[in-house]
């Protein structure tokens, strides 16, 4: 059996751990977050809360440890070279992610807690799977252009009006990537 070391030292089955991440995709998409429980995800992936408390403290770690890694794999684009192309795919990949992709869900569900529980909106600052991987297309964007402003604000441009629609509730069907990174773009060259 694969097991990992987590940091307070205890092996883990790495088995056990995918049931659990599972399960709490499956929760989120069956029950949603708010009714979602530890002891509900221990019954779902078969594992004990013993278990589960020994790895994570509440349900927001063990959703945001799934959906950053599936963010970090469902984000994940082949660089072609042509700006616009890349940035066009990045945010078609980001427009499925968070509108259709149960990880999606499960990072939308987050910073949603976010905004009343300060542990989630700490758990969410402490790493930044969509601003990473969009950061990949962007380093690559900057090494061949001079760019007027920082990377964390870049990012935020490219990535926030994707943000910004559909967690207000639009239709993402609204959204015209390739308008988006051609707008971007020509927002970096003036």
């Amino acid at each position: 059996m694969n097991k990992e070391t987590h940091p307070s030292g205890r092996p883990r089955s790495e088995q056990a751990r995918a049931a659990v991440l599972n399960a709490a995709d499956d929760l989120l998409v069956e029950i949603g977050y708010a009714a979602m429980t530890m002891k509900g995800i221990a019954e779902k992936a078969r594992v004990s809360r013993q278990t589960i408390y020994r790895w994570w403290s509440h349900k927001a770690e063990i959703l945001f440890e799934a959906s950053a890694a599936d963010a970090e794999e469902e984000l994940s684009i082949q660089l072609s070279g042509d700006p616009l192309a890349d940035l066009t795919a990045y945010l078609e990949a980001l427009i499925h992610f968070l509108a259709n992709s149960p990880a999606g869900a499960a990072y939308r569900a987050l910073l949603g807690e976010a905004q009343q529980d300060s542990a989630v909106a700490e758990l969410l600052s402490a790493k930044d799977p969509i601003g990473d991987t969009a950061q990949v297309i962007l380093k690559h964007l900057f090494e061949k252009n001079q760019v007027p402003i920082p990377l964390d604000q870049a990012t935020a441009l490219f990535i926030g009006p994707c943000f910004f629609w559909i967690l207000s509730g639009r239709d993402p069907a609204g959204l015209v990537p390739q308008e988006l990174a051609k707008n971007f773009l020509s927002y970096l060259q003036t």
